[in-house]
C-alpha cells in the first residue's frame, strides 16, 4: 500500500514537469546581434527560426557570407532523448570539424526554468583532421525578460571557453520579406 502510495505521489509529481512546454515567445525568427555575440567566424549572418510542436522543436539556422547562403535544421524532442542525424553545429564551418556521415548524435532535450529556457545536451560523432571523436555539446536557449531576446550559451567540451551568442526577435511581419 506505501508503495503505491508512493508511486502515485511521485507520478502526480513528476507529470507537470514532463508536461511542461515552452515559453510560446520562443516561436520565430530571431537575428542574431554580431556586436554582442562571440565572433560567427566562417558566417556574417544568422538568424534562428524556432518553432515549437508539442514536445518537438525545430531549430532552423539560416546563415549567409557573402554571396553564400547555408540553412541547417535540427528537430530535437524534449519528451524523450532522440539520435539526430547530421547535427548542425555553427562552428562546423570554421573549425573543420564535420558530423560523421550515417551517425547520429545522441541528444536530450528538456525545459527548464519555468518554460524560459531551452537545455539541449548532445553527443555528436565528428571527423576531424586528427581522426574520428565525438564532441560534447551543452546549449542553453534562454528567453530574456519580455521575449523579444534570446541569449544561446554554448559549451563545447573541445573549448575551455563558452560561445554566447545573443539574438533580437524579428518582428513577424518583417520575417515574411
Amino acid at each position: 500500500m506505501k508503495r503505491t502510495l508512493l508511486k502515485l505521489l511521485l507520478v502526480t509529481w513528476l507529470l507537470p514537469l514532463a508536461a511542461m512546454a515552452g515559453d510560446p515567445a520562443f516561436n520565430g525568427r530571431w537575428r542574431l546581434d554580431v556586436a554582442r555575440s562571440t565572433a560567427l567566424d566562417g558566417w556574417s549572418t544568422l538568424d534562428l527560426v524556432i518553432q515549437t510542436d508539442g514536445s518537438k522543436v525545430s531549430l532552423l539556422h539560416d546563415l549567409t557570407w557573402h554571396a553564400t547562403k547555408a540553412t541547417a535544421t535540427n528537430v530535437i524532442d524534449t519528451a524523450a532523448p532522440a539520435e539526430v542525424g547530421n547535427f548542425f553545429r555553427l562552428d562546423q564551418r570554421h573549425m573543420a570539424v564535420y558530423a560523421r556521415p550515417k551517425e547520429a548524435a545522441h541528444v536530450v532535450a528538456t525545459w527548464i526554468d519555468g518554460g524560459r529556457t531551452l537545455r539541449v545536451e548532445a553527443q555528436v560523432p565528428v571527423e576531424t583532421s586528427q581522426g574520428n571523436t565525438t564532441m560534447r555539446l551543452y546549449d542553453e536557449y534562454r528567453l530574456l525578460e519580455g521575449g523579444g531576446e534570446l541569449v544561446l550559451i554554448e559549451l563545447h567540451s573541445t573549448r575551455s571557453r563558452p560561445l554566447v551568442y545573443r539574438f533580437t526577435k524579428v518582428p513577424a511581419e518583417a520575417a515574411k520579406k
